[in-house]
C-alpha cells in the first residue's frame, strides 16, 4: 500500500523528494500504475486489437447511431462492442453483473438473493463448456465480443468498471436472450428463495407464503401488414419494444459476409434483437407461453445425504456452491452457499413440505446461436430455419418480409408435456409422467402465416386474436401452450386495423401512436350510470370531474384534464384487482377488469372515483389539472435525479395498461410532478420493397453523454410520434455522416 501514499513513505523515512527521484525504484513505483494498465494485455493481444480495430469503419450518422463496416462478421461485432462502450458501458455492466449472478458486489445486501437465484440457474461453468466446444466461426464472434469491451478499456484506462476489468468471451453465453427480464422462474418469488437459502433447508415445508403475483405494466406491439393492404403493395412491419428508457441502443451492422441488419441492441449483446435486414423484419414481443415448470420434490434425508423419490427410488440431491461476493463499505466479504439439484433443476424454494425445482432453458448454446442466426436469414424458409432451434424461451415473433410473407409465432422453446396435468401450479416431481417429451417443432407452436385478412397484431396478447377471424383456433392447441389472455391494447390495436386499406408507412407509425384508451370503454359506463343515480349531495361533490369525464373522448391530450383524472382514477381501480394465483391468470387484463367492475356496488364506484379526486386534490391543490402540466419528460444529467425546477417537457401518452399502443409510463420521483421511466424505446416502421424505406426514434437520443447534442435531440420527436429517416444504404449514410473512424481512435 505504500507504492501509492508515496508523502507517508518519504515522510517516514525522511528523504527529500529531489533526491528520492534519482532513485531507480521510485522512478519504477511512479510507473507501476502506467505499466499495470498496459500489462493487463501482451502484447500479442494487443497486436490483434489493433489488427481488428483497423479492420472496423465506425460511421456515426447526424443522429449519433453507429454504422458499423467490417470484413469479417468478427469484425463487426468487435466494432459493435466497441461503440455501446463508447456509449452505455455502465449499462454493459449493470446487465452482466445481473446475468452472472454478482449485483450483491455493488449493492450488498440487498441483491444477494436475485444473485442466488441467478447463480443457480445458470451455471458459469456450462457456458465455458459451451464456449470451448462452440463451432470456430461462432467462437470467433464471441472472441470478438470480448475483445470489442476489453479493447475500450485498454484504450480508456480513465474508465474504472465497478467490478469487470476484463470480459470474458464465454460471458456471451450467460446473455443470450435479448429480454427485460429473461429469466424464468416458474413462479417462485424471490422471497421464497430467500426463506429456503437463507434459513435452513433441514426445515422442509411451508417456511414462506408466496406473496400475490403483482399487477405490472408488460409491453410490446408488433404490427405486420401484408403487401395487400399497404399503399405501395410491399408488406411492412411495425416494431413498438416497450422497455425501461434507455434500455436498448439503434445501431447498423454491415460485412462482406452478408450481414447488414439494423435495428435494436441491448447493452452488452452482439446480435440485433428487434430490427431488419434487407429482406426481412422481426418483431419480439414478450411472451407468457408456458416455457418452465416447477416440480415438487418429495425429500427425504439418510445417512446425511438428501435424496428425492423419483418412480418409486431415491435419487441423491446435487450439490453446488455459489461464491457470492457482498459489499459492505469498502469491503468485498464473501457468502459461500449450497445450492441444490434434481434431475429437473435448481432447487429454488419449498411449499408444502416438498422442495421445488425449477426446469426451464434459461440459457443456453443454441439461443444465441438462434439469436444471431436470424439477422443473417434473407427469406421466410431461412428465418424458419433459423427458429428450428427452438431456443428462444421468452419471445412471440411477429415477421414480414420482401416476397410478401407476414407471419406470426406465439413461442419458440415449446416443451411437449402431458395435457392430463395442471402446468400452471407445480407438478408432481416424483413421477416419469411429469416429464416433458420433447420440444414442439416450429410449426406446431401457435402460429399465423399469411393471414387473409392481411395484417397481424401481437400486443402481449392472446394469439387466438392475432389476424381477426383468420386467428389460430384455440382448441388446436394444449392449454400450456397460450395461457396469455386479452388485454386492452389489443383491443385498440384489432379496431385500428381491421378495414385497413392502401396504408402507408406514416399511416402505420400515426396507428403506432394512437392516444385512445380503451380501457375506459369499459370502466366509463358504470361510473356514469352510478353517478346519475346517486343522491344530491353526491352529484354536487362530483359534479366537475364527473362532467369532465362524461364529455372526454377517450384520447389522452396534454391539455386534458380528463386525462388526469382517468388516470388517477383508473389506477385506483387496478390497485383494487383481486390478487391473482398465477402468472398466467395476470395476463387476462379485460377479462380481470370486466370481473371485477361487475362486483362493483354503485356506491363503490363513486367511492373509489371520490378517492382518487381527493387523491389529486392533495397533491396539487385541485383535480382541474391538466395532464401535460403533471405528465413530463425529463432526462436528467445523472440519470437518476429527476426535479420540477429543471427543464422538462409535457407528454400526451399515459401507461399502455390503459390500452394506449405507445406506453410512457410516469410517476413522481421524490417530486410534485410525474415522470416517464418506461414505455416506448426503440421503434421504427419499415415498407419491405426492392429498396428498404424505414423511419425510426429513439428515447431522448442516442447519447448518454449530457453534453452530447444526442442526448435529447430526439425527445420531442420521440413524445409526438415524429419518426427519423432510416439511413440504411451506405451512400445515405455518407451524407449524412458525424464522425468517421476505426476504433480506438
Amino acid at each position: 500500500m505504500i507504492l501509492y501514499k508515496k508523502d507517508i513513505f518519504i515522510t517516514k523515512y525522511a528523504v527529500k523528494l529531489a533526491d528520492f527521484a534519482k532513485c531507480p525504484l521510485f522512478i519504477a513505483i511512479l510507473l507501476l500504475p502506467v505499466f499495470a494498465v498496459a500489462q493487463k494485455y501482451s502484447p500479442a493481444q494487443i497486436r490483434r486489437f489493433n489488427e481488428q480495430a483497423n479492420a472496423v469503419t465506425i460511421i456515426r450518422d447526424n443522429w449519433g447511431v453507429p454504422h458499423i463496416y467490417g470484413k469479417t462478421d468478427a469484425d463487426v461485432v468487435f466494432g459493435l462492442m466497441y461503440t455501446q462502450c463508447e456509449d452505455n458501458f455502465k449499462g454493459i455492466e449493470q446487465n452482466y453483473l445481473y446475468q452472472l449472478g454478482r449485483q450483491s458486489e455493488v449493492d450488498g445486501e440487498k441483491s444477494l438473493y436475485t444473485d442466488v437465484q441467478l447463480q443457480l440457474i445458470a451455471d458459469t461453468a456450462d457456458a465455458i463448456k459451451d464456449y470451448k466446444a462452440a463451432a470456430p466461426w461462432f467462437r470467433k464472434l464471441m472472441d470478438a465480443f470480448a475483445d470489442g469491451m476489453n479493447y475500450y478499456l485498454y484504450k480508456h484506462p480513465e474508465v474504472k468498471p465497478a467490478v469487470f476489468q476484463h470480459f470474458e468471451p464465454w460471458y456471451a453465453l450467460m446473455f443470450t436472450d435479448g429480454s427485460v427480464a429473461a429469466t424464468v422462474t416458474g413462479g417462485i418469488n424471490l422471497g421464497e428463495t430467500k426463506a429456503f437459502y437463507g434459513g435452513d433447508p433441514e426445515k422442509l415445508g411451508a417456511v414462506y407464503r408466496p406473496a400475490a403475483v403483482s399487477d405490472r405494466e408488460t409491453g410490446s406491439n408488433g404490427f405486420a401488414i401484408a403487401p395487400a393492404k399497404s399503399a405501395s403493395g410491399h408488406a411492412m412491419l411495425y416494431i413498438n419494444p416497450h422497455v425501461p428508457f434507455y434500455f436498448r441502443s439503434e445501431v447498423q451492422l454491415v460485412s462482406q459476409q452478408g450481414l447488414n441488419v439494423y435495428g435494436a441492441v441491448t447493452w452488452g449483446q452482439f446480435f440485433v434483437y428487434q430490427g431488419f435486414n434487407p429482406h426481412c423484419g422481426w418483431m419480439h414481443t414478450s411472451s407468457s407461453a408456458d416455457v418452465g415448470d416447477l416440480y415438487a420434490e418429495k425429500m427425504t434425508k439418510k445417512d446425511g445425504q438428501w435424496y428425492y423419490e423419483y418412480d418409486g427410488k431415491l435419487k441423491p440431491v446435487i450439490t453446488r456452491k455459489l461464491d457470492l461476493g457482498i459489499k459492505n463499505g469498502s469491503v468485498t466479504e464473501h457468502k459461500v452457499i449450497t445450492g441444490y439439484y434434481t434431475q429437473h433443476g435448481p432447487v429454488l424454494g419449498s411449499r408444502g413440505g416438498k422442495w421445488l425445482a425449477l426446469k426451464a432453458n434459461n440459457r443456453s448454446y443454441n439461443a444465441l446461436l438462434e439469436s444471431w442466426l436470424i439477422t443473417k436469414a434473407n427469406t421466410f424458409a431461412e428465418y424458419k430455419k433459423a427458429m428450428a432451434l427452438l431456443s428462444n424461451g421468452t419471445n412471440n415473433t411477429v415477421y414480414a418480409d420482401d416476397q410478401g410473407n407476414i407471419a406470426f409465432w406465439y413461442g419458440n422453446f415449446m416443451p411437449k408435456r402431458n395435457p392430463a396435468f395442471d402446468w400452471r401450479l407445480p407438478v408432481d416431481g416424483s413421477t416419469s409422467a411429469t416429464e416433458w417429451q420433447g420440444l414442439h417443432p416450429v410449426d406446431e407452436s401457435v402460429h399465423v402465416y399469411n393471414p387473409a385478412n392481411g395484417w397481424i397484431q401481437n400486443c402481449n396478447s392472446t394469439p387466438f386474436a392475432s389476424a381477426g377471424k383468420y386467428s389460430p383456433d384455440k382448441a388446436q392447441y394444449p392449454a400450456y401452450m397460450a395461457p396469455d389472455g386479452q388485454n386492452f391494447r389489443a383491443v385498440n390495436a384489432i379496431k385500428l386495423l381491421s378495414g385497413i386499406n392502401k396504408l402507408s408507412l406514416d399511416e402505420l407509425i400515426a396507428k403506432g401512436y394512437d392516444h385512445y384508451l380503451a380501457a375506459f370503454d369499459v370502466l366509463l359506463p358504470p361510473l356514469l350510470k352510478a353517478y346519475d343515480a346517486g343522491s344530491d349531495s353526491v352529484k354536487q361533490q362530483l359534479a366537475g370531474p364527473v362532467e369532465a369525464m362524461r364529455t372526454w373522448d377517450k384520447y389522452s391530450a396534454v391539455n386534458s384534464v380528463a386525462t388526469t383524472l382517468a388516470v388517477e382514477w383508473g389506477t385506483f381501480i387496478i390497485s383494487r384487482l383481486p390478487p391473482v394465483k398465477t402468472d398466467e391468470e395476470g395476463t387476462y387484463q379485460t377479462e380481470r377488469v370486466n370481473a371485477f367492475m361487475q362486483t362493483l356496488t354503485a356506491k363503490q364506484q363513486l367511492e373509489i372515483f371520490t378517492a382518487a379526486v381527493k387523491s389529486l386534490e392533495k397533491r396539487y391543490g385541485t383535480w382541474a389539472i391538466k395532464w401535460g402540466e403533471i405528465n413530463r419528460y425529463q432526462r436528467p444529467a445523472d440519470g437518476v435525479t429527476f426535479s420540477d425546477d429543471a427543464p422538462s417537457m409535457p407528454v400526451a401518452a399515459v401507461s399502455s395498461a390503459f390500452g394506449q399502443l405507445p406506453s410512457f409510463q410516469s410517476r413522481t420521483m421524490n417530486t410534485k410532478k410525474r415522470y416517464g421511466y418506461s414505455g416506448n424505446s426503440f421503434i421504427a416502421a419499415v415498407e419491405f420493397g426492392a429498396r428498404i424505406k424505414a423511419k425510426s426514434v429513439i428515447t431522448g437520443g442516442q447519447s448518454f453523454n449530457p453534453a452530447s447534442k444526442h442526448y435529447t435531440d430526439q425527445a420531442g420527436m420521440y413524445i409526438e410520434g415524429k419518426f427519423k429517416d432510416v439511413l440504411f444504404y451506405k451512400a445515405d449514410v455518407l451524407k449524412h455522416a458525424e464522425k468517421t473512424y476505426h476504433p480506438g481512435q
